[in-house]
């Protein structure tokens, strides 16, 4: 039975660290989904939802800052290529204590994009933090805002035909 340690693709024999080569595989459609939240005050998503933080539209610029990221997945994920975007669609979810965010990435070319849809999903509800950092501190009331539960929820491939 295998330890996993023969299974990873970013090591060589030696077990240093590599970029997989992906040269010789065919190119394919691709799509991944990621998900994640921030949970906040209700006061604060109040006024996220009523477009009151003082810094601006938080979900626009958190919109920008997701699709940002997408496109530069590459400069900061060490062993992740640098990928053709053809398609980012970021959908908010305001609730009463939270704002969910779940960016879709599309891409044709050789490897997949969920690292482009997590980076997107932490990336846009990082910039939700920033914009509402003064109205939302910690008073010791209520839990410190945190972002939770980010994960990958489907990826898909087709051929090209």
């Amino acid at each position: 039975m295998s330890d996993g340690a023969d299974d990873l693709t970013h090591t060589d024999e030696s077990g240093d660290v590599q970029m997989v080569d992906v040269g010789d595989k065919p190119d394919t459609a691709r799509r991944a989904v990621a998900r994640g939240e921030i949970r906040l005050r209700e006061s604060t998503v109040a006024a996220i939802r009523d477009d009151e933080v003082e810094k601006g539209d938080v979900l626009a610029t958190a919109r920008v800052g997701a699709v940002q990221a997408v496109k530069h997945t590459w400069e900061s994920v060490p062993m992740c290529h640098q990928i053709p975007i053809t398609n980012v669609e970021t959908a908010f979810d305001v609730r009463e204590d939270r704002v969910e965010l779940e960016v879709a990435v599309e891409t044709t070319g050789k490897t997949g994009c969920e690292m482009e849809a997590l980076e997107g999903v932490t990336t846009g509800l990082n910039v939700v933090w920033d914009m509402v950092k003064a109205v939302e501190k910690d008073d010791g009331q209520y839990p410190a805002t945190r972002i939770e539960d980010v994960r990958v929820l489907s990826k898909e491939k087709r051929r090209l035909d």
